[in-house]
């Protein structure tokens, strides 16, 4: 009896040793800091202050109306001046084009990233974090804006720098004094900022031109031109002058004239009646 009450007290000891030891051990290891908690995913909210607009989502009626007006293809490279949420961006990518958006909110820039991944437009869709101001956007053929009037007319200088025919299409808010193209509504799933504007970049054609028909005098404001057509003996004003990107049109008298602008050189049809001649006309030097 004594051996057993021997081994059992050496293994209750050796229990309690191992027991004890175990302790330690986890009483030394360092405690583990509390896991900070996940950050909240950007939830944007519309009338959010921004760098130099509040933020309001464009309905998505309205931006397939803006696309629609400039006319957006496959093979157009698009702009969005302030894109937000990405929606502008992504619809224009969805339909074959490459498209940048211009983003000043960083939180608003990873939204649209996320945005363009769960719609499947990554490759085509590119946001930057950037001021629309310092930004290049010049090989754009087709911008979007909604902006504030003032900040459109900040920007139209640089704008109509830009290659004729671009095609610059707005939310409800115009160009100061170059007036819009197109002007449409939008009903449906659009309350409010509901009206969209197409501009086109005219090419720049004021100045003194020499044709067979004699000189050709424009005066030029935005997409409207006027002048006289006529040589020192006789001279006759121009009327319905209008430029549509490279295109021109006018009329002097019963003639019709159009063509298309390429840099210091026109070239064109004139009509009279059911005539109908080539024509040119090269700029003075």
């Amino acid at each position: 009896m004594r051996s057993k009450s021997l081994r059992w007290k050496t293994a209750a000891a050796l229990g309690a040793l191992l027991f004890a030891l175990n302790i330690g051990s986890v009483a030394a290891q360092p405690a583990k800091a509390p896991s900070a908690p996940e950050k909240a995913e950007f939830v944007p909210e519309s009338g959010q202050p921004g760098k130099d607009v509040v933020w309001v989502p464009t309905a998505q009626g309205l931006v397939n109306k803006l696309l629609d007006m400039a006319r957006l293809t496959a093979s157009d490279i698009h702009y969005d001046l302030g894109s937000g949420d990405g929606r502008t961006v992504i619809t224009a990518a969805k339909r074959g084009a490459r498209a940048y958006g211009i983003e000043y909110n960083p939180d608003m820039v990873a939204l649209s990233r996320r945005n363009a991944a769960k719609e499947g437009v990554s490759e085509r869709a590119t946001f930057e974090q950037a001021d629309i101001f310092q930004s290049d956007f010049s090989r754009a053929t087709v911008i979007t804006l909604f902006l504030l009037p003032s900040l459109n007319v900040k920007l139209r200088p640089t704008i109509l720098n830009m290659k004729a025919g671009t095609r610059v299409a707005a939310n409800s808010f115009d160009m100061g004094d170059w007036k819009p193209d197109q002007t449409a509504r939008v009903e449906g799933d659009c309350q409010s900022w509901c009206t969209a504007y197409l501009w086109i970049v005219p090419a720049k054609v004021g100045g003194s031109w020499k044709s067979g028909n004699g000189e050709l005098t424009l005066k030029q404001e935005y997409q409207v031109i006027t002048g006289t057509l006529g040589s020192s003996d006789k001279t006759l004003a121009i009327s319905n002058g209008k430029l549509d990107g490279e295109r021109i049109s006018f009329s002097v008298g019963s003639v019709q004239y159009s063509g298309r602008v390429n840099g210091d050189v026109i070239e064109g049809i004139s009509t009279t009646g059911a005539t109908k001649s080539p024509w040119n006309a090269t700029r003075g030097k």
